[in-house]
C-alpha cells in the first residue's frame, strides 16, 4: 500500500473481542501485521463487563509474530499517539487504522437518561475514534506516494435510524459518521481515505447488553428487524471492514458501508 513496503500494517482498537477481534483475524489472515489495542478493563458508567487481558492475548496468540497485543485507552489521546509511534518504529509505518472500540448504554427516554450515559458514550465511541484518527492519519500521510492509507470507523445502524430508548447511542454513532465525512474531506487528494461501516445486530457481548436494555431474554429476538432474519456474525461485518482497508476499495471515501443485514432498509 504505497511504495513497495510489505507487509501492510494496521492498528485496530476494540480488538479483544467482537467485531474488533474479527477484524484482527481478517487482516492477519490476509497477511497484514496488526497492532491489536484494547482497554482490557471495565469502564465506569458501563453496566456490563468489558474484555480482559486474557481476551486480547488470545487474539494475538492466534497469529504469533504477526499480531501484537497492546493495552491502551482510546479516551487517552496520548496513549494512542504512543501506540502509533511505537508501530512506526517497530514496523516502518502504518497503512490502516480501524476504530472499533465502543460501548452501549441507554434504556430510558432521552429526558430520563442520566447525563453520564451520553458522556461515557461520547468519550469512548466518538472521542476515541477522533483520537485514533488524529494519531494514525499523520502516520499514514508519512508513507511515500502513491499512498493508499485507510481509516475505517465502526459506526452502527443506530446512527441512521431512530431506536427506542437509545438516544445517547444514536447520537454518538451519528457523530462517528459525521467525523468520517469531515476526515475524508480533509484527506482530499492525499491517497488516504476515510470510511465507516454500520453494522446491524451482530452476535457480540454488546448485543447481549442491548438485549438487556430492552429486557429481552434472548438477543436472537433482535434478528426479526433484519431482512436476513438472523443475527450477523462478527466475521461478516469484519469482512466489509477488511475490504475497505484493502487497495481494492480505492473508490470509497466519505462513504458508509451498511453491513446491517437489511436493518436500515
Amino acid at each position: 500500500m504505497g511504495g513497495d513496503h510489505e507487509p501492510r500494517v494496521a492498528i485496530v482498537t476494540g480488538a479483544a473481542r467482537g467485531i474488533g477481534a474479527a477484524v484482527v483475524d481478517g487482516l492477519a489472515g490476509a497477511g497484514w501485521t496488526v497492532v491489536a489495542v484494547d482497554l482490557c478493563a471495565d469502564v465506569d458508567g458501563v453496566d456490563y463487563p468489558m474484555s480482559g487481558p486474557a481476551d486480547l492475548d488470545a487474539v494475538a496468540a492466534r497469529w504469533p509474530g504477526q499480531v501484537a497485543a497492546v493495552v491502551a485507552d482510546v479516551r487517552d489521546a496520548g496513549a494512542l499517539a504512543a501506540v502509533v509511534s511505537q508501530t512506526e518504529r517497530d514496523h516502518g509505518g502504518l497503512d490502516a487504522a480501524v476504530a472499533a472500540a465502543a460501548v452501549i448504554g441507554g434504556g430510558k427516554a432521552l429526558w430520563d437518561e442520566p447525563p453520564q450515559t451520553l458522556q461515557t458514550l461520547w468519550d469512548i465511541n466518538v472521542r476515541g475514534t477522533w483520537h485514533l484518527a488524529a494519531a494514525a492519519v499523520p502516520a499514514m500521510l508519512r508513507r511515500p506516494e502513491p499512498r493508499s492509507g485507510r481509516f475505517v470507523a465502526v459506526a452502527s445502524a443506530a446512527g441512521h435510524r431512530g431506536m427506542w430508548h437509545l438516544a445517547a447511542y444514536i447520537t454518538a454513532k451519528h457523530a462517528v459518521v459525521g467525523l468520517v465525512l469531515g476526515l475524508a474531506t480533509d484527506l482530499r487528494g492525499t491517497g488516504v481515505t476515510a470510511t465507516a461501516v454500520s453494522p446491524g445486530s451482530t452476535r457480540t457481548p454488546m448485543l447481549s447488553a442491548t438485549a438487556a436494555l430492552y429486557d429481552l431474554a434472548d438477543p436472537e429476538e433482535l434478528s426479526q428487524h433484519q431482512l436476513v432474519e438472523r443475527l450477523l456474525e462478527p466475521a461478516e461485518v469484519a469482512a466489509a471492514i477488511c475490504w475497505l482497508c484493502s487497495e481494492q476499495a480505492s473508490a470509497m471515501t466519505g462513504s458508509v458501508l451498511h453491513a446491517d443485514g437489511g436493518l436500515t432498509t
